[in-house]
C-alpha cells in the first residue's frame, strides 16, 4: 500500500486569499477561531530547512506579514504562530489570533478547551472576516515578496 495523497497538496487548506508560485495563504473555517489563517507552502516539503535559504526568507516573510495583518485587523490579546506539521507534514505555519477568553487560553488551540466562548465576542470577531480578507489581499497583492 502506498502512502496517502497529502492533504495540503490535494487541497487548498481553507479559503483561498491569496497566491503566487511559492505559498499560499488561506482563512481557516474555525467557528472558535476566527481569523486564523495558515501560510502554506505550495511544494511538498516537511521542514523549512528543506528549502533553501532564499525560499525561507520568502516564507517567513509572508508570515509575519500575515501577522501584522491579523493583528490590525482582529486586535487580539497575543499572536500565536506555530509550524508543526505532525499531522500533515507538509510545511505550513499557522497564525492564530488568541484573546483571553477564547476557548483554550492559555493553552494552545490544540489543548484542554478551558471556558466557552460569548458567542458575542465570536460575533464581533467573525464580522471582522471581511476585512482581513481585505488587509491580507491588498497587503499581498501590493507586496514584492
Amino acid at each position: 500500500m502506498g502512502k496517502p495523497a497529502c492533504e495540503l497538496c490535494a487541497h487548498p487548506g481553507g479559503e483561498l486569499i491569496y497566491r503566487d508560485d511559492n505559498y499560499r495563504i488561506v482563512l481557516v473555517d474555525d467557528e472558535r477561531y476566527p481569523g486564523f489563517c495558515r501560510v502554506i507552502w505550495n511544494g511538498h516539503v516537511a521542514e523549512m530547512t528543506d528549502l533553501p535559504s532564499s525560499a525561507r526568507a520568502i516564507l517567513i516573510a509572508a508570515v509575519w506579514q500575515v501577522e501584522e495583518a491579523v493583528r490590525e485587523v482582529m486586535s487580539p490579546d497575543k499572536i500565536n504562530v506555530a509550524s508543526l506539521g505532525n499531522v500533515v507534514p507538509h510545511l505550513h505555519w499557522h497564525v492564530i489570533p488568541r484573546y483571553e477568553n477564547d476557548a483554550h487560553f492559555p493553552n494552545p488551540i490544540w489543548g484542554e478547551v478551558r471556558r466557552t466562548p460569548v458567542s458575542a465576542d465570536l460575533a464581533k470577531r467573525r464580522a471582522l472576516l471581511p476585512r482581513l480578507r481585505e488587509a491580507l489581499q491588498e497587503r499581498f497583492t501590493n507586496s514584492l515578496l
